[in-house]
C-alpha cells in the first residue's frame, strides 16, 4: 500500500511538470492583422506585425461614443508580447463622442482621417504632435467648444470645413508649413477676432472665412495667387 501511494504521487508529480513545460513552450497569444483589442476606453485594430521584431502598429479609436474625460492616447502599447506603435486615427474614429473634453494625441500618430473629432461638442482643448502632415477635412466641425488651437509645423494642408462651426474658436496660430486652405476651413468661426497667414500659402478655397463675424482683421500674404 505504500509503494503504491509513492508511485502514485511520483505520478502526479511527473504529471505536473509535464504540464509545466507544455505552457512554457506554448506560443504566446498574438493578435493577427486586421484583429482587435482593448484597453480602457481605447480599441486598438491592428494594421502591421512583424513577429520576428515583436513590433506593430495600430490604429485606434473609442470603445463607445460614451467615451468621457481628458483622454490621452498612448504612442505605444504592449499586447501578446508584440509592441504596437499607435500611427492612426481613422475617419470619423472620435466622431459625435459628446463628453470628450480634451485629448492628447502622441507623437507616433502621423495620420487623421476626415470628421476624425467632428461634433466633440465638449472638446476644449486638443494637442496635436508634429508627426502629423494634414488635417483631414470636417476633422473639428461643430466642436463648438474648441477654443484655441495650436497647429504644429509638420502640417501642410488644412481640409475643407477642418474648423467650421467651431464657434468659441478665438485664436489659431497657422505655421509657415501650410500651403493650403481648404474650403469653409473656419466657416462660421464666429468668435475668432483676427488671423495672419504665413507666406507659405500660396490657395486659400472658396468659404474658408465666411461666417467669421467676429474677424477684425486678417493679413493675406503676396504668396497667395488665389
Amino acid at each position: 500500500e505504500t509503494k503504491n501511494k509513492f508511485s502514485a504521487g511520483v505520478l502526479r508529480l511527473l504529471a505536473s511538470f509535464i504540464i509545466l513545460a507544455s505552457l512554457l513552450v506554448l506560443p504566446k497569444v498574438q493578435a493577427a492583422i486586421g484583429s482587435t483589442f482593448t484597453v480602457g476606453q481605447l480599441k486598438y485594430t491592428v494594421y502591421t506585425e512583424d513577429k520576428a521584431s515583436q513590433t506593430g502598429t495600430v490604429s485606434v479609436e473609442p470603445i463607445s461614443k460614451e467615451i468621457s474625460g481628458d483622454i490621452a492616447i498612448p504612442a505605444s502599447l504592449i499586447y501578446g508580447e508584440i509592441n504596437y506603435s499607435v500611427t492612426l486615427i481613422l475617419d470619423s474614429a472620435f466622431r459625435e463622442c459628446s463628453k470628450l473634453t480634451s485629448i492628447t494625441i502622441p507623437d507616433s500618430v502621423t495620420s487623421m482621417g476626415d470628421f476624425v473629432f467632428a461634433e466633440c461638442s465638449k472638446l476644449t482643448s486638443i494637442t496635436i504632435p508634429d508627426s502629423v502632415t494634414s488635417i483631414g477635412g470636417c476633422a473639428f466641425e461643430n466642436c463648438s467648444s474648441l477654443t484655441s488651437i495650436t497647429i504644429p509645423d509638420s502640417v501642410t494642408s488644412i481640409g475643407g470645413s477642418a474648423f467650421g462651426n467651431c464657434s468659441s474658436l478665438t485664436s489659431i496660430t497657422i505655421p509657415d508649413s501650410v500651403t493650403s486652405i481648404g474650403g469653409s476651413a473656419f466657416f462660421n468661426c464666429s468668435s475668432l477676432t483676427s488671423i495672419t497667414i504665413p507666406d507659405s500659402v500660396t490657395s486659400i478655397e472658396p468659404l474658408a472665412f465666411c461666417g467669421c463675424s467676429s474677424l477684425t482683421s486678417i493679413t493675406i500674404p503676396d504668396s497667395v495667387t488665389s
